[in-house]
């Protein structure tokens, strides 16, 4: 009698398990897909704004004066761009994003980040201490920027029932490190309808 609760048990046991696990399926994109789930900001949208944003500011006129008047590529680091937005949006991601395009571009040339900086500085001190002497990386040899890349993604949301409409701008502006003078300033703007059939949000 035992044996036999426990085999019915086991059956049940298994036919959970494999119902559980043919729930859902999983399929593999490819990572230039565009994809709208939920309607929320995503990896599509950070890479679509920062290929056009990205590309927009090359072609401007900052570049040629900057050409002119040095004779050479103005040297580019990314600031920090500010998450004003309603909902939660990894801004790395998005960062990377913009440095990507710009060091691609090849029509500038591009320094590491803040935080970078601050690991390859702690790096540099280590290995006065304990690198050798041809090998070890100077103190104070870096190459500074000329202008920074700064900005903020914001978003308004609209919505009655069973509509929303989500609506998003970037805005970015590259500015002259040592005069403060801004050369380029650039808005992006995504808007998003998401709709239910008699569904409250």
């Amino acid at each position: 009698m035992k044996k036999g609760i426990l085999l019915f048990l086991a059956v049940v046991l298994s036919l959970t398990v494999i119902g559980c696990g043919s729930s859902y399926k999983v399929s593999r994109l490819d990572s230039e897909t565009v994809t709208d789930v939920s309607g929320k900001w995503n990896d599509t949208d950070a890479r679509l704004v920062a290929e056009e944003m990205i590309g927009d500011c090359v072609s401007r006129v900052w570049l040629t004066d900057f050409a002119a008047a040095t004779g050479g590529k103005p040297i580019v680091t990314v600031g920090t761009i500010r998450n004003k937005s309603s909902e939660h949006i990894d801004t790395e991601i998005f960062t990377s994003d913009f440095e990507r395009e710009l060091i691609n571009s090849g029509q500038v040339r591009f320094v590491a980040s803040r935080g970078q900086k601050d690991e390859l500085r702690e790096e540099r001190f280590d290995q006065e201490a304990w690198a050798s002497a041809e090998t070890m990386k100077k103190i104070r040899a870096e190459t500074g920027a000329d202008f920074m890349l700064v900005g903020a993604i914001k978003s308004i949301v609209d919505q009655v029932e069973g509509l929303k409409v989500k609506f998003y701008q970037t805005d970015l502006e590259l500015i002259n490190i040592e005069t403060t003078e801004k050369v380029w300033i650039g808005t992006k703007k995504i808007k998003k309808e998401i709709s239910k059939k008699k569904t409250k949000w």
